[in-house]
């Protein structure tokens, strides 16, 4: 109570009170009453270097130390569990109610901790979930630059906080798309060994339980989720190598620019920028796998890659590498002639961008710069052909992984899917842009039900992320 008498006026309007967070705490009554904007905040300590464990120090001494979480110590489904179920029994408390209807969360860390956060809110379908916003602590920091809060690891002081707090409390929310992977492989003839390592940090990417519906007799499947993007291919494999590299010697990565440019000079070693001489042909997407494509009426097309292509980037959000725009934005005549529409976060349609190498994908810092613009859809189907390579690598929202492929009569299939929306919190300066914002484009939420109910009923098995339960962090993005 001491603490809270002492603090300013504009901390006291993201003050949550104790008895709210714990029915174990004291009931003390916040004397002016339910604050204008109450956060709960989560911090991954170890990313950034040391700023995690700095901003978690200034956080808790800004705020009630309470509402301040570690998520070395405490996971963000178990803390909004517990939260939610003591707003419930406190929903005839005034202060509290308030509380409940304007709660925000504050994540801060690198993209597979917002991720993170982003299942564990979609995975426990709270009443009135709060929106996020994003601290960028990471390495690429694509999520908090989509929605304006900028791609710098931030300061950790007082005023840098109360800043940030500020550009909080002024923030508007928008929905962006949930898409969610099915990924189904034949199971190992000489047993039930588990044929991937997948990285501990991909936090909503684990294999369904033998009695889920989604399991097919013979196979092993796994299920998850992204926000930001889906890759398969040459940036996956950077992105690969760099993890490797930042596990062995972890202390080499803490600087954000040193990261950056470790990147880039795998990228250059491992031949990308003249990918034709140092890359065999079968590492092409079309060598490598089918893909079909289906759009909002449930039918799937084959989707024609050129042979050149050696990565593609399936991208939900207008950030991808460290804020880069891969779909750039085409003119009028060219959406109209492909049937194309402008690339919304909240539309049900992932854009899908193809690259040749690396300077392709240099392309992109240019004005107007993008790759090769492949379709938008609602669904997209991997089928990996046997013999192409031994395997694939893979990446999702910045967390890379290597897929071992079909050798014999076996098959490999990844399936994406748009499963519903979660809100998050933009910034003034906010890149991503909402269908219902824009003035060329009208839709009543009457229409939107309707294109979905079609794909929905054939959806069931895309029902959860499994963020709550399967997360184990590390040292992040």
């Amino acid at each position: 109570m001491d603490k809270y008498n002492n603090l300013s006026d504009f901390l006291k309007n993201f003050y949550v009170p104790s008895y709210v967070l714990s029915p174990e705490a004291e009931h003390v009554v916040v004397p002016s009453g339910p604050p204008e904007s109450p956060i709960i905040v989560f911090i991954n300590s170890k990313s950034g270097g040391q700023l995690g464990g700095e901003l978690l120090r200034t956080y808790r001494t800004l705020l009630n130390e309470k509402q301040v979480f570690d998520l070395e110590v405490e996971t963000p489904d178990k803390v909004l569990q517990k939260i939610y179920l003591n707003l419930e029994r406190l929903k005839d408390d005034g202060i509290a109610r308030k509380i409940h209807e304007k709660l925000k969360i504050i994540v801060a860390g690198g993209d597979g901790t917002a991720g993170w956060l982003l299942g564990v809110v979609s995975d426990l379908k709270l009443s009135n979930p709060p929106p996020i916003a994003t601290v960028p602590l990471g390495t690429g920091n694509n999520l908090p630059f989509a929605f304006g809060w900028g791609k710098k690891n931030p300061g950790t002081c007082r005023s840098s906080v109360e800043s940030f707090l500020d550009r909080v409390s002024k923030a508007k929310e928008m929905k962006i798309d949930n898409w969610h992977i099915l990924m189904r492989m034949k199971a190992p003839k000489n047993g039930s060994s588990e044929p991937i390592e997948l990285p501990h940090s991909l936090h909503a990417f684990h294999r369904v339980s033998p009695s889920d519906q989604v399991n097919i007799e013979g196979y092993q499947t796994f299920r998850g989720g992204f926000w930001n993007y889906f890759s398969l291919g040459m940036d996956a494999q950077v992105s690969h190598a760099f993890h490797s590299q930042r596990k062995s010697h972890p202390e080499r990565f803490k600087n954000q620019l040193v990261n950056q440019s470790t990147y880039l000079k795998l990228a250059g070693t491992q031949g990308w920028f003249c990918a034709s001489l140092f890359h065999p042909s079968s590492k092409n997407i079309a060598q490598l796998a089918k893909v079909q494509i289906c759009d909002k009426s449930s039918q799937w097309n084959d989707l024609d890659i050129p042979q050149s292509i050696r990565s593609i980037v399936c991208l939900n959000l207008p950030s991808f590498s460290g804020g880069l725009n891969p779909w750039g934005t085409p003119d009028p005549r060219k959406q109209r002639d492909r049937s194309l529409t402008s690339p919304f976060v909240d539309d049900g349609l992932i854009e899908i961008v193809g690259f040749r190498n690396a300077w392709h994908g240099l392309v992109l810092l240019a004005p107007n710069g993008h790759g090769t613009r492949l379709a938008q859809a609602n669904r997209i189907r991997f089928e990996f052909k046997k013999g192409a390579a031994k395997h694939a690598y893979m990446r999702m929202d910045g967390e890379p992984w290597k897929q071992p492929l079909p050798l014999d009569d076996e098959t490999v299939m990844v399936e994406i899917s748009h499963h519903g929306h979660v809100k998050m919190l933009a910034n003034h300066n906010c890149r991503s842009k909402s269908m219902y914002e824009s003035s060329s484009t009208t839709r009543s939420d009457d229409d939107e039900n309707e294109d979905y109910s079609s794909v929905a009923r054939g959806e069931e098995v895309f029902r959860k992320f499994g963020a709550a339960d399967t997360f184990k962090i590390s040292n992040d993005l």
